[in-house]
């Protein structure tokens, strides 16, 4: 199998991929052609059926496995696959494991570095709240390890949530060493559970995309409301901890524009708002110069950072 990540532009494919999506579209000239994304495990590739009546274009859906035969590439300083021949792949011609995308990262390994830090929390409230779910609680360390962080932008694989939050937690673990005045328990909770929400707004892999209450609440409010019930289970809990957790998960994306019902009030609200986004667009850009293979040119646009990109020259 040739996996997307190897792709370049230039050479003629013929091989079995996920269909993540596909959507009828009509050129400015009228022209019927049809948008898909396929998907392995390495990556997705954009690719286009620019003749979706020809012969050799059979039925397919999404999520089907699919055998496809097209020419790669490049627009806009991205892969692209040109789509000559496709099929529905038949059972046995196919491994599944090949298609789900999943992180470089040891898996287990980053999540005993995750209870590492989680472990440095003496507050005694906290502690219990972050064992509840991190430590003891095996339904939700299972989906936690196996959920990505999104449906595209950053993370989006198999131990994407995991990763990112690791990442984030590092970064918090920086602050709190360099600014003494911030409440490193405080932090170090809220950046664990700052995206937990993210298990119910993104169904599991394969589909991977926004469920219902996703569309409708989104991962800030659904991870609120999730600790909110946990923190009620928990004895004493004090009720200022408990806004001030609540208002650094409801603050995390740093502006009201960007997502976020709250601006930052709390230094560590801020702390955590700087390191959620550090990862989001570092990880965006590692991903956005993957796509570009071995181009060491331009890329072209890119709209989340509102520039023309490329990779470094040395």
């Amino acid at each position: 199998m040739k996996f997307i990540e190897t792709l370049r532009e230039g050479e003629r494919v013929g091989d079995i991929y996920l269909c993540k999506f596909r959507q009828a579209a009509v050129t400015k000239n009228g022209k019927s052609y049809e948008n898909v994304i396929l998907q392995d495990k390495t990556g997705t590739l954009d690719a286009k059926i620019w003749e979706p009546n020809s012969q050799g274009i059979d039925d397919f859906e999404v999520l089907d496995y699919v055998y496809v035969v097209g020419d790669v590439t490049s627009f806009q300083g991205a892969l692209q696959l040109n789509i000559k021949r496709v099929r529905k792949a038949n059972e046995g011609e196919y491994e599944p494991a090949d298609f789900l995308p999943v992180s470089h990262r040891d898996i287990d390994e980053m999540y005993q570095e995750l209870l590492q830090l989680i472990g440095q929390i003496q507050d005694p409230y906290l502690k219990q709240l972050t064992d509840s779910y991190f430590v003891t609680n095996e339904n939700f360390i299972k989906a936690f390890k196996f959920h990505s962080a999104a449906k595209s932008v950053h993370h989006g694989f198999v131990g994407g949530l995991l990763e990112h939050t690791l990442n984030v937690m590092k970064l918090c673990e920086y602050y709190a060493n360099q600014y003494s005045f911030l409440n490193r328990d405080l932090l170090y909770t809220a950046a664990a559970f700052h995206d937990v929400g993210k298990i119910r707004e993104l169904s599991a892999f394969p589909e991977n995309d926004y469920t219902d209450d996703g569309q409708l609440l989104g991962h800030i409010v659904m991870g609120v409301e999730l600790v909110g019930a946990s923190i009620r289970r928990i004895p004493g809990f004090p009720k200022k901890l408990s806004s001030e957790l609540k208002h650094c998960i409801l603050a995390h994306h740093g502006e009201l524009e960007y997502g976020s019902p709250k601006k930052p009030a709390l230094a560590e609200a801020l702390a955590l708002n700087f390191a959620d986004n550090t990862d989001a667009k570092m990880e965006t850009f590692k991903e956005a110069l993957a796509s570009g293979g071995d181009n060491t040119d331009w890329l072209g646009y890119n709209r989340l950072f509102e520039s023309n990109i490329r990779k470094t020259s040395i």
